[in-house]
């Protein structure tokens, strides 16, 4: 039997998960839209903001929990907006209360205008929050330095951008993603800047763990359409890196079989 399913379960720290898509919560047209984007593209998790939820106070904020609680996804809070370590753990240690989880996606600002991260502080905010007790999925950029250093911190999960947040670029420096994927052996999910369900498709074959997005999806002209494109495209990249693409080459290969048939001279007269 030829065996085609080749797709495995994705693992980060010490949980797995079936999908290798994790969704945002924020920006969408509305409360519906954001949960028919979850029934039908089912990602492993839901990123969270406590500081955009306003420590749920609020209705609509009331009815955000209320729907990620009803539909059991897991949720992955953030530390989104905060531009100092000090901030960062005040906002983990809330939202480990709040959301009653030990996950937790680190995001330390260094630039309001790129949303770059502050990689001076991370990995040492990192280190911290590990010790609190936290299950960390720093968001960085593509640098290898800083990517090893996580990991050696403690990190087991490194959350590199393709672009800055929220500019749909998609991956704009392949070689060091090349080199970082070659380089860094815990899970590496791509974090903002994926633009198209191509965009998603193309880092899962160069053989990338998971993909987290959120714009790309609330912001589409039908964003539950669009969760289930890139639902299908981060999976059909897995499947193909998993398959084994072929090697680019500079010459061209006849790839239509050619086939030698023998003539006899009367079937020639004929």
């Amino acid at each position: 039997m030829i065996e085609t399913n080749l797709a495995q379960n994705l693992k980060l720290y010490d949980r797995e998960f079936e999908s290798r898509f994790l969704l945002g919560s924020s920006r969408y047209p509305s409360l519906e839209s954001l949960r028919s984007s979850i029934e039908i593209s089912k990602p492993a998790m839901v990123t969270a903001s406590l500081r955009r939820q306003g420590g749920l106070q609020d209705d609509l904020n009331n009815q955000f929990w209320n729907l990620i609680k009803e539909l059991k996804v897991p949720v992955l809070p953030n530390t989104a907006g905060c531009h100092s370590p000090k901030e960062v753990l005040t906002t983990a240690l809330m939202a480990r209360e709040v959301f009653e989880t030990e996950w937790i996606k680190l995001e330390l600002i260094g630039d309001d205008y790129t949303l770059q991260p502050n990689t001076l502080e991370l990995c040492q905010t990192a280190e911290q929050l590990l010790r609190e007790g936290f299950k960390v999925l720093p968001y960085c950029t593509e640098d290898l330095i800083i990517a090893q250093r996580l990991v050696d911190v403690g990190c087991q999960v490194i959350m590199p951008w393709a672009a800055p947040i929220g500019t749909g670029k998609g991956p704009i420096n392949l070689y060091a993603l090349e080199i970082l994927r070659d380089r860094i052996k815990v899970p590496i999910i791509i974090d903002a800047g994926i633009g198209k369900p191509s965009h998603a498709c193309q880092v899962m074959e160069m053989g990338f763990d998971a993909v987290l997005l959120n714009t790309a999806v609330a912001l589409a002209n039908h964003p539950v359409a669009m969760a289930e494109s890139f639902s299908q495209a981060i999976e059909a990249g897995h499947r193909a890196y998993l398959a084994g693409t072929i090697a680019p080459s500079e010459s061209a290969q006849a790839s239509t079989p050619v086939i030698c048939l023998l003539y006899t001279s009367d079937a020639a007269d004929e």
